[in-house]
């Protein structure tokens, strides 16, 4: 269907009167991404964009809606509702607002999604590795295009502020970059003469049909964590995105299909448990890339492996920073403040208990609850908001009760955020900040995935690094010190996979593997640049001998 047609079709959609106040709210990007979801036949119910509303109390992030998506899996370059009866509502999690309502897929979906892939893969593996990344090149294009629209459809169904949304995107498209050049990544090595005439070489090929299951944190940015790579690798890719936040993932496998990749080489299956295990249990499906809670990722790991599969699973985290007598604690308190707070605490990274050292604690506390009490909560569309809600009122009530229950067995509330925001209908929550937990308190080693900072106190370096090695966490950890011998110990010594010095959000550029050890990664290979390309190819060892003479000398 032309887009002109398309326009058409979304404009008749809107009353006349929203059309005059509120079209304005829809950026040309997003404009031109649903119509693009329109043409490419996805069923679009009454356009919520530009949607007038009624209630003057309503943020003007309120009257930004999306079109309701009820075919949520691409399978062989078409998108098809889920085959089971149940169905799973989308919800802005800032206004309680449904963006969407769509049946879950089931086995069947899983098996006609894996067939076709299985079909595409020799196809795309013998597309040579330059015309590959064309793909990705136009891919990349396209997000950075379609990045406003894109971050906004982030915002309304996963609740971060429009700016936090906009720089997760921006390190997906880096993935993408890296993985472009995978004419480089992907080589093989080679040696001449191993014995007289005999030359031996290692090339690397994809294994096959992979998939990745995605959490519902990062909506844009962890598919790009597996999916540029895979594809780039040559094999075929299926996508497992949160049912909490399938829209992102719809409009980034639209784009790449935009890109005229062939039919088939990447899927999309949007459902539950029976979504997962079907993949698990899948022979077609060669590797699993999972990034979720730890009891989850512990079950998919151990599920995947026994499928004799290849899984790389990004489980919890409970991140500690400690605090050195000589940093700076004005800078170290804004940036501690932001990586405990940003996303509402919704991020694996996210600081989580911050260790104070020998006289820096009440300073040190004092400004950080300064600011933290002082950032602006709410719809994370509207200019100015610091902090959206968290992804649903289940989570709320789930972080309220563990603050309750710390407070119940000793713990001090400096900082309370269970009142949320007033007339709110989202799942709001205000930064907590809490001290004197106690050593056997669950909160000590719970990962809270919420706006809440734990703070502890050391006598010197060696007891802080004690404290932190006690978790069973090792995802990240960072110090904050003008030393050069603590900076040094620090990260020689901590126990985690990612570690900053004088960083909030030891996160790994794109080229770099994102780490985690312990309960935080089961498996191997990480995700991102050279342990992707890793991940996603077998290696073979070719040795050949070609003079006319043969010796059996060894």
């Amino acid at each position: 269907m032309p887009i002109d047609a398309c326009l058409a079709i979304v404009s008749d959609r809107i009353n006349e009167s929203e059309k005059s106040s509120n079209w304005n709210l829809c950026t040309d990007s997003l404009y031109s991404a649903m119509t693009r979801l329109c043409a490419l036949g996805t069923k679009i119910h009454p356009v919520a964009v530009g949607r007038r509303s009624h209630s003057p109390s309503k943020s003007q992030g309120d009257k930004m809606g999306v079109c309701e998506l009820h075919d949520l899996n691409f399978i062989a370059g078409k998108w098809h509702a889920g085959q089971l009866d149940r169905h799973f509502e989308v919800f802005n999690p800032a206004t309680a607002e449904i963006l969407s309502s769509y049946p879950l897929a089931g086995e069947e979906d899983v098996r006609l999604a894996v067939a076709a892939a299985s079909k595409a893969f020799p196809g795309w593996r013998r597309t040579p590795p330059q015309d590959r990344i064309q793909y990705l090149f136009k891919f990349r294009d396209l997000l950075i295009k379609n990045s406003d629209g894109i971050a906004r459809l982030t915002t309304q169904e996963n609740g971060k502020t429009l700016a936090e949304a906009r720089a997760e995107l921006q390190r997906g498209i880096e993935n993408v970059e890296v993985a472009c050049g995978i004419p480089t990544l992907m080589q093989g090595y080679n040696l001449e003469d191993i014995a007289s005439g005999i030359d031996e070489i290692m090339i690397r090929q994809p294994i096959g049909v992979t998939a990745a299951i995605t959490p519902f944190n990062f909506p844009s940015m962890i598919p790009l964590w597996f999916m540029p790579y895979a594809l780039a690798c040559g094999n075929a890719f299926i996508l497992k995105p949160s049912e909490r936040v399938p829209l992102t993932a719809h409009l980034l496998i639209e784009l790449l299909h935009e890109t005229g990749i062939p039919e088939g080489v990447v899927g999309m299956l949007t459902g539950g448990k029976e979504t997962v295990d079907g993949l698990l249990h899948h022979p077609d499906v060669r590797a699993i890339s999972f990034v979720g809670s730890t009891p989850v990722a512990r079950y998919v790991y151990a599920e995947g492996s026994a499928q004799g599969k290849r899984v790389q699973c990004q489980g919890g985290a409970k991140n500690h920073v400690v605090v050195m007598p000589d940093a700076d604690l004005d800078m170290t308190a804004k940036i501690v403040s932001d990586s405990a707070f940003g996303c509402a605490g919704q991020r694996c990274l996210a600081v989580s208990v911050a260790i104070t050292v020998g006289e820096t604690s009440k300073t040190f506390t004092d400004r950080l609850v300064d600011l933290a009490s002082g950032l602006r909560v709410g719809n994370g569309l509207d200019e100015g908001v610091q902090m959206g809600p968290v992804i649903s009122p289940a989570s709320k009530s789930r972080i309220e009760k563990l603050i309750d229950g710390g407070l119940h067995h000793g713990a001090k509330a400096i900082l309370d955020g269970r009142n949320g925001v007033a007339d709110h209908a989202g799942a709001f929550l205000r930064p907590t900040v809490l001290t004197d937990i106690g050593s056997d308190d669950e909160l000590r080693d719970t990962e809270i995935f919420g706006p809440v900072l734990s703070i502890q106190q050391a006598s010197n370096f060696d007891e802080a690094l004690a404290i932190l090695s006690q978790s069973r966490f090792g995802n990240a950890a960072s110090i904050f010190t003008t030393s050069g011998n603590h900076a040094r110990r620090f990260r020689y010594e901590a126990p985690t996979g990612n570690v900053g010095v004088n960083i909030g959000v030891a996160a790994p550029m794109a080229y770099f593997p994102f780490s985690g050890w312990r309960d935080s990664f089961l498996g191997v290979l990480h995700g991102q640049g050279r342990d992707a390309v890793e991940f996603y190819t077998d290696k073979k060892v070719v040795i050949e001998r070609w003079p006319k003479k043969w010796s059996r000398k060894f």
